[in-house]
């Protein structure tokens, strides 16, 4: 189904990649564009930008680059007011900014652990507390939070699985908080994708292979993945639906122990 983001405008947040390839935000822009969005990547890598815009310039579209620090308030409202400066109007927000954290309580710094919240979470807040005004104009919209089976799972990633929890319990708010004006909010939580963010880690082979076996459908996932997810939940074929913690995990979440 083309077109399925035709004339929406649309903040993708995020949307550059940490190394070469495709991560879930590059995924989404280039899907976004794909459908027909009006398309504002926002990064605080303007390089990293610039390598999605030109993958998507590739396919024959096209999109607007704006670097923003998306924990930085004023950012926030100058990426959601660039929007709507250039389209009149905001339609989707879809949140891909985050960063690990690894360790328990006791061996993480107090500092850590407040930017991680601050980079995953409070940001998320924020981009939100701007959109909201400019889609409530605009009759109404939709929003997507990247979060984390890893809220559902936790494995020694204290503040990371905090953090990612808070995402999906900030994404139920905004729907119950902001429906009445017409605004959806849904959150992805990805299983263990392989997208640049994890192989600059330097993961092993048999790790990832490790990976793939986790997953009931033995596939590896992909940002593609993802990024057709958020497709879905910001065209108007989820037009019913809000408040929803999806994940996209091949099944990873409900599979128990081997026996």
């Amino acid at each position: 189904m083309p077109d399925r983001l035709k004339d929406k405008v649309a903040i993708i947040t995020g949307a550059g990649s940490r190394a070469e390839g495709i991560g879930n935000g590059r995924a989404a822009a280039i899907l976004f564009a794909r459908e027909g969005a009006k398309l504002l990547l926002a990064d605080r890598d303007e390089q990293a930008a610039q390598a999605t815009l030109e993958l998507i310039r590739a396919e024959g579209n096209d999109a607007v680059i704006h670097r923003a620090d998306v924990t930085s308030s004023e950012d926030c409202r100058a990426m959601v007011n660039a929007a709507v400066e250039r389209w009149g109007r905001l339609d989707i927000l879809h949140n891909n900014v985050g960063i690990g954290g690894r360790g328990t309580v006791e061996e993480i710094s107090e500092e850590d652990w407040e930017l991680v919240q601050r980079v995953n979470v409070t940001s998320m807040m924020l981009t939100a507390k701007h959109a909201v005004p400019a889609m409530r104009a605009s009759g109404g919209g939709a929003i997507i939070n990247v979060s984390s089976i890893a809220a559902l799972r936790p494995r020694g990633l204290t503040a990371y699985s905090v953090s990612k929890g808070a995402v999906a319990t900030l994404t139920q708010a905004l729907a119950v908080d902001h429906g009445a004006d017409g605004i959806r909010a849904n959150c992805i939580m990805p299983g263990p994708v392989y997208t640049p963010m994890v192989y600059a880690a330097g993961m092993s082979d048999e790790l990832r292979e490790r990976r793939r076996e986790a997953s009931l459908l033995k596939l590896e996932g992909e940002g593609w993945d993802i990024g057709w997810a958020a497709v879905f939940l910001a065209s108007d074929e989820a037009r019913y639906i809000t408040g929803v913690i999806l994940p996209v995990d091949g099944g990873v979440t409900i599979r128990g122990p081997a026996r």
